[in-house]
């Protein structure tokens, strides 16, 4: 611990350090000794002025960083926060570089203005995922963590830069599940301007809702059938998740039947589920209930044969 707040105190002193002997400089060339150099001295005062201006910035930059890293809780949120304080500071920096080049404020109006016409038709893709980027970061569509899906991509997000957003793929062209693919997939931010966004971590987080569905036979004892399904729901639910055992009310399976479309009756259940868990829980569920229903296999038939 020490070490690290010695090491936090010298990073944040070189910066001061720099600052100040730039700042010297600048005073100390206006000295006699110096005129030798007389016709320098106004370009190097600007540059010595200028650099220590950069290196402020920077200092106050990392400084903000390093209190959003201990304040914020969520990776998201920090992640959001210290790309908006990298994005002033590169903003600030910019500014201090063209008044230094520029003299003149009527010059530098005119270059600023020319210069955004033609990367405005030339960058028009990036400025448009730079837009997006800052309606992701304020109105917060998705953050790192969550799993999204959005223009058949579908995966947890792990990154989202200025132009891109980075996703760990989930089932993709190899597997038919929801299991991560290994996989990474980027899209250009301005993605989120044009297409429909669904992110599982909604108002009912950690849960999103599931179902997992068996065929039996017209013959079977539905009620038996629903009950097994249940039981076997209610059980997975009080091991994983013992915490919320208390409000399980809020988190109730439920079960419907309906018509298969090879003549078998289905057996619906819908349980809830952690978005990056669902074919893990699909698992346990299905493992759960066929022993159940096996207990009794007088009062549940499964498709086999003529039997429907």
């Amino acid at each position: 611990m020490e070490n690290k707040k010695s090491s936090f105190i010298s990073s944040y002193l070189g910066y001061i350090v720099v600052a100040c002997v730039f700042l010297l400089i600048r005073y100390v060339v206006e000295l006699e000794f110096f005129d030798t150099i007389a016709r320098y001295r106004p370009f190097v005062q600007k540059l010595m002025l200028s650099l220590a201006i950069v290196t402020i910035i920077l200092f106050i930059g990392r400084f903000v960083e390093n209190i959003i890293h201990q304040r914020s809780t969520s990776e998201g949120d920090r992640h959001n926060l210290q790309s908006i304080a990298r994005l002033i500071t590169s903003v600030l920096i910019l500014i201090v570089i063209i008044a230094f080049l520029f003299q003149n404020l009527y010059a530098i109006a005119v270059s600023f203005g020319l210069i955004s016409l033609v990367l405005g038709f030339a960058l028009q893709a990036p400025i448009a995922s730079f837009i997006a980027w800052l309606y992701i970061v304020f109105r917060r569509p998705y953050k790192i963590g969550d799993r999204i899906q959005l223009n058949g991509f579908r995966g947890d997000v792990v990154e989202v830069n200025y132009l891109d957003t980075a996703i760990l793929e989930c089932a993709g062209d190899y597997l038919q599940h929801d299991r991560r693919s290994g996989r990474i997939v980027y899209f250009p931010n301005s993605l989120i301007l044009k297409s429909e966004l669904i992110n599982y971590s909604g108002p009912m987080i950690p849960f999103i809702y599931d179902e997992t569905a068996m065929q039996i036979a017209y013959t079977s004892d539905l009620k038996y059938v629903e009950d097994c399904l249940l039981e076997a729901a209610a059980m997975d639910f009080k091991e994983h998740y013992p915490e919320l055992t208390e409000s399980a009310d809020k988190w109730q399976a439920a079960v419907h039947f309906r018509v298969n479309t090879y003549a078998w009756l289905e057996a619906v259940i819908a349980y809830p589920v952690e978005p990056m868990n669902t074919t893990i829980k699909r698992n346990r569920i299905l493992k759960s209930a066929l022993t159940l229903l096996n207990r009794v296999p007088e009062r549940v038939q499964f498709p086999e044969g003529s039997r429907r």
